[in-house]
């Protein structure tokens, strides 16, 4: 029981959960404020700006604060962006095709429970799968660490020999002597 909570309630996955719940406070935030504004008729327009706007907060946090990949060099971005955004994209049609089974035939937006909106309370219960979801695809494949070379094994080839030099650590044939203080080439 001890190593399953070390090896899951780590720095990754506590800084996971922190900045997961704030990207998710403000996507029902937002969605709330939309929703009270503009009406729950437009709930799925308003939940495409939630999701832009927390997905890109998320992408910030997930890559400096949980799984701390610091490089901002195109081709590790050209690698990053995509596979984030596509694998939150891919979580947001799930949490589209929820609201909507939520509001067009479940009728959530009809019901109240205690006070709080059933479309609401909805969104809620599909966040919890798109936070699961999110950091499978994040942990296993967008962020994924380079694999550590295995014991004896050389990171990278040698570095070939400088101009001039043969690559050995032996001097040049014509530098080698004989007992007698001759040289071979001679």
């Amino acid at each position: 029981m001890k190593r399953l909570l070390k090896k899951y309630l780590n720095r990754e996955t506590i800084s996971y959960l922190i900045f997961g719940v704030l990207t998710t406070l403000l996507n029902w935030a937002l969605f709330w404020l939309g929703t009270r504004l503009f009406g729950d008729r437009y709930a799925l327009l308003i939940n495409v700006f939630c999701f832009v706007a927390a997905a890109s907060f998320a992408y910030v946090t997930n890559k400096l604060f949980v799984f701390e990949s610091k490089s901002w060099s195109p081709k590790v971005l050209r690698r990053e962006i995509p596979s984030f955004f596509g694998a939150r994209i891919f979580s947001f049609f799930l949490e589209e095709a929820g609201l909507w089974f939520s509001q067009y035939v479940l009728h959530a937006d009809r019901v109240s429970i205690l006070g709080v909106d059933g479309l609401m309370i909805a969104k809620v219960l599909l966040s919890v799968l798109v936070v699961v979801l999110n950091y499978v695809f994040s942990k296993l494949f967008i962020f994924k660490k380079p694999a550590a070379p295995a014991e004896g094994e050389n990171d990278a080839p040698p570095a070939p020999p400088a101009k001039g030099e043969t690559g050995t650590a032996c001097p040049p044939a014509e530098e080698y002597e004989t007992g007698e203080g001759e040289n071979l080439s001679e």
